[in-house]
């Protein structure tokens, strides 16, 4: 669409397309959501060195991400509830992450179940889990994932309580949604998403639904779901997981110089910085901001990704810049996903690449992993550098 230029043109098209309270699931942080705005705001505090008369011919976006290559320094994160922006949301989004060719993260928590984007998409992906008391659950989850392909297993650690997001406590979130007059009005009011909705049998967690004890319908899947995330949750678990997995495992949630230590040492391939996008610990420092420092520390021991505010090709180059092998979009492909389905998801990583592109031709650089800390400006005000 001509009319799309960045992520935010894509952010305004869902806001009018899908449901209030899935595009306020998506859009929110927890408490006062100051995380989440300083995830965003962060990046521009940090400015580009600009460089001139530069053979800018040749140029290359194309890396590794734990080994697997990839066509931009770029993955989809995993989002919960992805098939309730759009109809078959995850499916739809893995579709377009193959066709850009850049991992697509698939979250314990999607709508459409590990086999069903698995049987739609044949191409492997990453699966995102949460770590739940119930292990046997844990266990069988893991394997359903090895029996779909899936190439890397993403470990979310900040998830052990939740953290309150008041804009889903105020529009009374669930999935299937509750018909209650106010959702039935949102509802009714993109018909659009209805019809899509209507078109599909994936409505509810896929990945729980009829797998977990008990979890038989929206009822049970609540009071389960309420009292599954492990407060007990350690390394040792994480050694066990990555010793029942036997491929790559990411660990997500890393905020901490002493946690990047920690994750080094249980063998993991890779880690994420991320506050979980300003969802959990309000308060807590933007991904961006701790980013050097972590990289620092462990840099050379483990391949370090991050994600959180990502809206443009620019974020994605500065945090390369950092010391990232690679960055999660969110919050980005998602808006792509409401605006317009499969199209909107290609649209924003079309959107992403161009702007990584053109930036950092414009910095000077040809191949996307050149790029280090002497492309940022450092003036005697900031040295971040």
């Amino acid at each position: 669409m001509s009319s799309v230029c960045d992520i935010h043109d894509l952010e305004q098209l869902a806001r009018r397309r899908v449901p209030k309270m899935f595009f306020d699931y998506a859009d929110s942080g927890s408490w006062s959501e100051s995380t989440y705005r300083a995830n965003e705001t962060d990046f521009d505090l940090i400015k580009l060195r600009q460089r001139v008369a530069v053979d800018m011919t040749n140029r290359s976006l194309k890396t590794t991400l734990v080994g697997q290559e990839a066509s931009m320094p770029v993955a989809l994160a995993p989002v919960g509830l992805t098939g309730m922006q759009h109809a078959d949301g995850e499916i739809l989004a893995a579709r377009a992450a193959a066709e850009w060719g850049v991992p697509f993260t698939l979250s314990t928590m999607s709508i459409c179940s590990i086999e069903a984007v698995a049987e739609a998409t044949g191409k492997p992906f990453w699966f995102q889990l949460y770590v739940m008391r119930d292990r046997g659950f844990i266990n069988a989850l893991i394997d359903r994932a090895k029996a779909a392909g899936c190439s890397a297993l993403v470990v979310t650690l900040d998830l052990q309580v939740l953290g309150q997001r008041h804009k889903d406590v105020r529009n009374g979130l669930s999935a299937p949604p509750k018909f209650t007059p106010k959702h039935v009005w949102q509802m009714a009011t993109r018909p659009g998403w209805c019809l899509g909705m209507l078109g599909t049998k994936n409505r509810t967690f896929g990945n729980i639904v009829g797998h977990a004890k008990g979890v038989d319908d929206l009822g049970s899947l609540s009071a389960w779901t309420a009292e599954q995330f492990d407060p007990t949750l350690n390394w040792k678990d994480i050694e066990w997981i990555k010793e029942r997995w036997g491929g790559p495992v990411i660990l997500k949630g890393i905020l901490d110089t002493e946690d990047a230590r920690l994750a080094v040492e249980t063998g993991a391939d890779a880690i994420i910085v991320s506050n979980h996008g300003g969802r959990q610990l309000d308060g807590a420092p933007s991904s961006i901001s701790v980013l050097p420092e972590i990289v620092d520390a462990v840099g050379d021991k483990i391949e370090v990704m991050m994600d959180g505010g990502i809206r443009s090709g620019q974020d994605v180059l500065k945090a390369l810049c950092l010391g990232a092998r690679g960055v999660m979009i969110g919050r980005a492909f998602v808006y792509g996903l409401g605006a317009m389905g499969q199209p909107g998801v290609k649209l924003a990583l079309d959107i992403i690449g161009k702007e990584l592109d053109t930036t950092m031709a414009l910095c000077g650089e040809r191949q996307v992993t050149d790029l280090s800390r002497m492309n940022l400006y450092h003036s005697s005000q900031d040295q971040r550098g």
